[in-house]
């Protein structure tokens, strides 16, 4: 199983996301993971 850290941007940009109530899956298409 691959495991990357997230960067600091990447942190700010999910907390910021959810909070505007964007789903996981999105989040993680929109950052590419």
């Amino acid at each position: 199983m691959n495991y990357t850290h997230l960067t600091q941007e990447e942190r700010y940009q999910i907390y910021t996301l959810l909070r505007e109530g964007f789903s996981k899956r999105y989040i993680a298409w929109r950052l590419n993971r």
